[in-house]
């Protein structure tokens, strides 16, 4: 009996497990509760591929099984479904697992070390706290509208007015609606230094990273990209080149060729959605400032815009940052201008 793979479909209380052998049969395909799965999974020797499903807790049991000995492959959920062959359903999921851990020019996602999983937990709540900042700025412009109160675009210029508007006796405010705006105002302050504290943890943790600084190196990546590309990214060696990188972040063209007819369109907008809309802010943040730059990324950005226009320049900085960075976590230098931009004559 020689075992292909163990393929886990991940649950909360019951995983379905099935075991695939070398001939493509299938030795058993059933259901193990959380509690015996690692029991289970013992009276397999060690060494044996184990595939999962890149979803919530598979990286907990990634590092589990890892060090009881196996070898421990986390597929993204969109290349499991095509191999779905029958009917959705537990046993059919299992086994697409299986097979899709051989297929051709996958990209299995890195299990995350505890490390790496504390800085993601914390930028994820950072992001819900950002979020419901903004809503909460949204929703004092829409209250304070109705009383003929307009405040500026912009969290920085909302702080400043809203105490001034408060405190004018002279605009349309009623007093219930002063009290509601300090109340609010109160917790518009509460959420600015939780956001400040958790972006503090963020950056004592990732000055553990050994490539966190020299990320930080490269223009448009801030402490807040630059962790976001160390805990989803890893070490990189996942990727055989930056393009590849790129492509799993979604800022590649979408494709639509036959015929001998190569047919590009927008971005993808694959794979991971949050570092690939921090790279495109980084992007901005350079562009930003493209007028007063006088060297090779000024140069390179302003023929860019010239050629294609303002929007497709920024994704495509995107694209080069992204390039940039994978290189200089793989090989471990230093970011240099000179040989990152290159400005055609």
């Amino acid at each position: 009996m020689s075992i292909k793979a163990i393929g886990i479909d991940l649950a909360k209380s019951v995983f379905q497990v099935c075991v695939l052998l070398e001939d493509g049969s299938i030795l058993w395909n059933r259901k193990v509760k959380r509690e015996k799965l690692l029991h289970t999974l013992l009276e397999f020797p060690t060494g044996t591929l184990v595939a999962m499903e890149s979803c919530a807790r598979s990286h907990y049991w990634g590092r589990q099984l890892q060090q009881a000995g196996y070898q421990v492959k986390l597929i993204p959920a969109q290349h499991v479904k095509p191999m779905v062959s029958a009917q959705k359903n537990d046993a059919n999921d299992a086994l697409a697992i299986c097979e899709a851990a051989f297929r051709p020019k996958l990209h299995p996602v890195p299990i995350k070390t505890i490390e790496q999983q504390d800085i993601k937990a914390l930028r994820c709540v950072r992001q819900r706290m950002v979020e419901y900042r903004t809503a909460l700025a949204c929703q004092i412009r829409g209250l304070a509208g109705e009383y003929g109160v307009n405040f500026s675009t912009g969290i920085k210029l909302l702080r400043n007015q809203l105490p001034e508007s408060v405190e004018d006796g002279d605009n349309g405010l009623s007093f219930v609606m002063r009290g509601l705006l300090l109340r609010i105002e109160r917790e518009l302050k509460a959420l600015d230094e939780e956001i400040k504290a958790i972006e503090q943890e963020i950056h004592q943790l990732c000055k553990q990273q050994p490539r966190y600084q020299i990320l930080q190196s490269i223009p448009g990546f801030g402490p807040i990209v630059a962790a976001a590309f160390v805990s989803e990214v890893g070490d990189g060696r996942q990727f055989s080149n930056g393009r590849q990188l790129a492509a799993w972040c979604g800022l590649v063209p979408k494709q639509h060729s036959t015929g001998g007819k190569t047919r590009l369109g927008s971005i993808t907008k694959a794979g991971n959605k949050q570092l690939r809309v921090l790279l495109i802010h980084g992007a901005r943040a350079v562009f930003a400032h493209v007028a007063k730059r006088d060297d090779r990324l000024g140069r390179w950005l302003s023929n860019l815009i010239a050629r294609r226009g303002k929007c497709k320049a920024i994704v495509a900085l995107a694209n080069k940052l992204a390039r940039i960075a994978w290189s200089m976590t793989v090989s471990g230098n230093q970011f240099e201008l000179t040989h990152a931009f290159t400005v055609s004559k």
